[in-house]
């Protein structure tokens, strides 16, 4: 008999942050959290395939949509990154995966004045000065601590 998986409530707390890995791929830990409390009405403020979610999706090219169902048939973590690994239509490498999520940890906006104001628009619940905040990952898990009571 399998073990039910426990579904992270982000109403209660955050998605795992982007830098944990499962396989070796920074984002899908965290896309797993959002899209099994998506199912579950508990995702609060949370979407499931978020624009970074859609950079591990276009890497790896899977149907998210597909995820979604196997994520409702209860599979834990392991059996997910086995179904993505069967799924994917661009297989990679270790040293691809390694690449992919080297980069990821350092994505930054570019100098679009669009993306610059979304970004930048994560700064209202900081303290001013917070200039040392430079990558995606850094700015929304600093978000996801101080959404749910901590001090930035």
């Amino acid at each position: 008999m399998a073990t039910p998986i426990l579904i992270t409530d982000l109403t209660q707390r955050p998605p795992r942050g982007f830098r944990v890995r499962l396989g070796g791929l920074v984002i899908l830990a965290r896309m797993l959290d959002k899209g099994r409390a998506t199912l579950a009405g508990k995702n609060g403020d949370y979407e499931y395939l978020t624009s970074i979610d859609e950079h591990l999706v276009r890497f790896l090219e899977f149907d998210p949509d597909a995820l979604l169902k196997e994520l409702a048939s209860g599979k834990g973590d392991w059996e997910i990154l086995q179904w993505i690994k069967s799924n994917s239509k661009s297989p990679r490498q270790p040293w691809e995966i390694e690449a992919f999520s080297s980069v990821m940890e350092q994505y930054a906006p570019d100098s679009d004045p669009e993306t610059l104001a979304v970004f930048q628009d994560h700064f209202k619940n900081f303290p001013e000065g917070r200039d040392d905040l430079k990558t995606w990952f850094e700015v929304l898990e600093l978000d996801d601590y101080v959404s749910y009571g901590g001090k930035a």
